[in-house]
C-alpha cells in the first residue's frame, strides 16, 4: 500500500459525558455544544468529507438520542451509529466494538470534542494522509504544539523525534507536543486487545515498545475544547484568524 492511501472510513468517539463542559453539558452533549454556529461533532465531520471519507462511525452513550439524531441528519456521508448506551467502553473499547463497521483498511478516527483547529495552509487531514506509512505504522496522531494552542493548560503528551516517532512526556516533565484528537489507526492495533471498556492508552503505549507510534506536527492553531470558557477564546482566535 502506498504512502497516497486514503482512508475511506472514520470513526468520531462522541460518547462521553463531557464532565469539565458543565453544566452546558447537563442538557447539551458536549459534540453538539456550537463553536462559531457549529456543533463540534460538524465541524469534524466536515473535515472528513473534504479529505473524501465515506462513511462515519459514531459511538453514542450520553444523551444519545440527541446526537443520534443530530448526525443522521449528514446526507454527504454514509452514517453508522455504535450503540453504547448500556455500558460505556472508553476510548479503546468504543473503537474495538465499532471495528467490524470500519472494515479492514486504515481508518481516521477523531474525538468530537478534542478535535478542532484552524486549519493552516493545507488541512491537517491532508498532511496526515501525505505522512501515514502502513509499512512503519500502527498509529499515526496529529499533535499541537502546546504554546501555540488555545485553551490548553496541560504539559503536552509525547516527545516526537525527528523521523516522527513518539515517546510519552516523563512522568513530572513538560513535552511540546500534545495530542490533538486526530488519528489515522490501523485495525491490528487492536489485535489482544482486551474486552470490556478501556483506554486507547494502552495500545499507544504498545505502539511506543514497538516503535511503531507516531505523529504528525499540526499546522495551524488547535482550539482545546475544554471548559465553558475556552468556548469564547477559541470563537476570538477564529475571528482574529479571519481578520
Amino acid at each position: 500500500m502506498s504512502k497516497q492511501f486514503r482512508p475511506q472510513s472514520a470513526m468520531i468517539l462522541a460518547a462521553g459525558r463531557g464532565k469539565r463542559m458543565r453544566p452546558i453539558t447537563a442538557t447539551t452533549p458536549k459534540p453538539l455544544i456550537e463553536v462559531n454556529g457549529k456543533s463540534l461533532i460538524d465541524h469534524g465531520l466536515d473535515r472528513l468529507v473534504h479529505a473524501g471519507v465515506k462513511r462515519c462511525v459514531v459511538n453514542v452513550h450520553y444523551l444519545a438520542d440527541l446526537v443520534e439524531v443530530h448526525v443522521r441528519r449528514r446526507a454527504d456521508m454514509d452514517i453508522m451509529i455504535s450503540d453504547e448506551r448500556h455500558m460505556l467502553l472508553d476510548t479503546g473499547g468504543g473503537i474495538k466494538k465499532a471495528l467490524p463497521m470500519l472494515g479492514d483498511e486504515p481508518f481516521f478516527q477523531l474525538n468530537a470534542d478534542t478535535a478542532y483547529w484552524i486549519e493552516g495552509v493545507k488541512p491537517n487531514l491532508e498532511h496526515m494522509i501525505d505522512t501515514w506509512d502502513e509499512s512503519r505504522m500502527d498509529a499515526l496522531l496529529l499533535v499541537a504544539e502546546t504554546v501555540r494552542a488555545v485553551g490548553y493548560g496541560g504539559r503536552g503528551d509525547f516527545q516526537m523525534a525527528r523521523d516522527g516517532s513518539l515517546i510519552r512526556r516523563p512522568e513530572r516533565g513538560v513535552t511540546p507536543f500534545a495530542y490533538a484528537g486526530a488519528a489515522i489507526l490501523h485495525p491490528r492495533l487492536f489485535e489482544r486487545a482486551p474486552e470490556g471498556a478501556f483506554s486507547m492508552n494502552m495500545l499507544f503505549d504498545r505502539a511506543i515498545e514497538q516503535e511503531r507510534l507516531f505523529g504528525v506536527q499540526m499546522e495551524g492553531v488547535w482550539l482545546h475544547i475544554g471548559t465553558p470558557d475556552a468556548i469564547l477564546a477559541a470563537e476570538y482566535a477564529v475571528r482574529e484568524s479571519a481578520a
